[in-house]
């Protein structure tokens, strides 16, 4: 049976930062483009891990006039302090001209990316960007000749057994000129696009680690407004692994705390989820979460193999951009500017 289909411009998987940024700049660029973004989650900022610390140069670019827009970037970084964990009880402070520029976070915010998705998502729709959260994009067509055609949003109403239920609903194609994929680290769609065209033949292999992250309420002596910490060593040194941990100062005496193990570990008994506990009892971290409370904490994949390891983003039909990609840039422990800036350029060719 031949599904139902709708006919845009431009159909863009993912309402994150690069996926969103695209949307808006495309109506900026053209008012008369039309354009979709479908977003899977339940509604947009749904699986945006809270808690970054964001450059604004991308939001700049976008709308210059953010701050007066009422953009979410309400926490200037105030302090920047990278540690060095020596043992479970020891850290020392690493002097600033000895850490690289471009980790130094002087004009960054500390921001909750699902709220800034949900602002972007708003300013999207104000442009009249067609947004349907709660649909996910399960596969990707084709045309004939190979180049993509858009997508398809995923059947609804299937049990556990694969049996449809009453409540069965056909999933729809979404067709356009151009798709962009904005999945995020290991998007299903996009790992089988940079396979197909062999997008990744002249890159170096792609680098993963896996993020652990929780938001805590902690009392409000012990709330230090601003202030960003970054750390490596203990207690991942002691496994051979890669990776380092954060916590970050935002509003309303709100840490963001986490850390980052990269998966190439040889140690198989090492766990990640573990040494994240252990690192948070260290006194050094310890002293702001004594007596506070987690109110969220989440995982997810980590891209870090950074610009040896970027396949060619282009290919008939279409552009992965942001995480699909993997745009994210290792050294400054950031890549919600860099998916930005992949979507706008996205949309401006």
């Amino acid at each position: 049976m031949d599904r139902e289909s709708m006919e845009y411009d431009v159909v863009i998987v993912g309402a994150g930062p690069s996926g969103l940024s695209a949307a808006i700049k495309l109506k900026q660029l053209d008012p008369q483009i039309t354009v979709c973004v479908l977003e899977k989650g339940s509604e947009v900022g749904a699986h945006i891990l809270s808690g970054a610390v964001l450059e604004p140069r991308a939001m700049e670019e976008l709308f210059p006039d953010w701050e007066e827009r009422g953009a979410p970037l309400n926490v200037k970084v105030t302090r920047d302090t990278f540690l060095y964990y020596l043992s479970k009880k020891w850290a020392v402070r690493l002097p600033s001209f000895l850490i690289p520029k471009p980790t130094h976070n002087h004009g960054n915010y500390i921001v909750s990316m699902a709220n800034v998705c949900r602002w972007l998502a708003e300013q999207a729709e104000a442009l009249e960007v067609d947004i349907y959260p709660g649909f996910a994009a399960s596969e990707i067509v084709f045309h004939a000749d190979g180049s993509v055609k858009g997508v398809a949003t995923g059947d609804m109403g299937i049990s556990q057994e694969g049996d449809r239920k009453e409540s069965y609903a056909q999933g729809m194609e979404l067709h356009a000129q151009y798709t962009l994929f904005a999945e995020g680290c290991r998007g299903h769609l996009g790992k089988q696009l940079i396979k197909k065209y062999a997008l990744d033949q002249s890159a170096d292999p792609q680098h993963y680690g896996i993020g652990i992250k929780e938001i805590w309420d902690i009392p409000e002596s012990q709330h230090d407004e601003g202030l960003v910490i970054h750390g490596f060593g203990w207690p991942l040194r002691e496994s051979s692994s890669g990776g380092g941990a954060f916590l970050y100062h935002a509003e309303n005496s709100q840490v963001y705390v986490g850390l980052i193990a990269d998966l190439n570990y040889s140690n198989p008994h090492m766990s990640p989820f573990d040494e994240f506990q252990r690192w948070k009892h260290h006194p050094q971290t310890l002293k702001y979460l004594q007596g506070g409370s987690r109110v969220a904490y989440g995982a997810r994949a980590v891209i870090k193999g950074g610009l040896n390891s970027l396949p060619k983003m282009h290919f008939p039909g279409g552009l992965l951009i942001g995480c699909d990609a993997g745009t994210l840039n290792a050294l400054k422990i950031k890549g919600n500017h860099t998916a930005m800036k992949s979507g706008l350029i996205a949309a401006e060719v």
